[in-house]
C-alpha cells in the first residue's frame, strides 16, 4: 500500500480527527423532543449528507418547528458548544500520525461540515491548532461536502495537485465526493457509521480502522 506521489493529507474533523459524531447524533434527537417531536429511527442517517444549513432548513420544513432554519442552527451550536469547549477528545493515536507527519514533510489540513468557531476551540483545547496548514468549513465554501468545492479549495491552501493528496473521511458521502473528484481516499472507521462501513471499503482507495495505519500509505 505505497504511494510516494502523496504530499499532503486533508483530514475531516468529526469521526475523523475528534471522537465526536456521537454528540451530533444525540442533538437530532434533543431538538426533536424538545419541540415535542416525534423522533424518527432514521433521523440520523437522514441528515448525515446534509450540511448544517441543509439539516436546519429540514428540520423546521419537516416538522414544522417554531423557529426558523437561522435560529434552529444557532440553536443547535449552543447545545453542542459546551462539548467541542470542554469535553471531546481526539480520536486514539492522532498525535502520533500527525508527529509522524511531520517527520516525512507531509502537509495537512482540517476540511469540516462543523461551525467554525466549535472546530478551532477543540483544535486549540487539544494542541493540534498550531499544526494544520489551515481549517476551512462548509460555510466558508459555500457547499456541502456532497460537492467537491471543499476538497478543491483545500488543495489549493496545500499547494498541491488532487493526485498528490490523501482526503482522510469517516463518512462515505464525503469519501465519494472526492474520490469522484479525483483525491486519494482513505475511509476511517467510526462505529456511529458501522453501517456504511462496508460500502467504504468497497469505495475508498485504502481504509483504516486506526489512524496509525495510514503510515503505511506514505512509506
Amino acid at each position: 500500500m505505497e504511494h510516494n506521489t502523496i504530499q499532503g493529507v486533508i483530514f475531516d474533523l468529526d469521526g475523523t480527527l475528534l471522537d465526536s459524531t456521537g454528540v451530533w447524533s444525540q442533538v437530532d434527537r434533543q431538538i426533536l423532543e424538545h419541540y415535542d417531536r416525534e423522533v424518527p429511527p432514521d433521523i440520523t442517517q437522514v441528515v448525515r449528507r446534509m450540511s448544517i444549513e441543509e439539516s436546519s432548513h429540514y428540520f423546521v420544513e419537516r416538522f414544522s418547528l417554531s423557529c426558523t432554519p437561522e435560529q434552529l442552527a444557532q440553536q443547535v451550536s449552543d447545545m453542542v458548544e459546551e462539548e467541542y469547549y470542554q469535553r471531546l477528545q481526539l480520536k486514539p493515536h492522532v498525535p502520533e500520525l500527525l508527529d509522524w507527519l511531520d517527520k516525512k514533510g507531509i502537509v495537512y489540513g482540517v476540511a469540516t461540515a462543523t461551525y467554525g468557531e466549535l472546530a478551532q476551540a477543540a483544535l486549540k483545547r487539544l494542541g493540534l491548532w498550531e499544526r494544520i496548514q489551515f481549517l476551512l468549513t462548509e460555510q466558508e465554501v459555500g457547499a456541502p461536502k456532497t460537492q467537491p468545492q471543499i476538497f478543491r479549495e483545500a488543495a489549493g491552501r496545500l499547494h498541491l495537485g488532487r493526485r498528490q493528496i490523501a482526503v482522510a473521511e469517516d463518512s462515505l458521502h464525503c469519501v465519494e465526493t472526492a474520490k469522484a473528484a479525483g483525491f486519494f481516499t482513505v475511509g476511517v472507521y467510526d462505529p456511529v457509521s458501522d453501517s456504511d462501513w462496508q460500502a467504504m471499503r468497497a469505495t475508498a482507495t485504502v481504509t483504516v480502522t486506526d489512524l496509525l495505519e495510514m503510515q503505511d500509505i506514505f512509506r
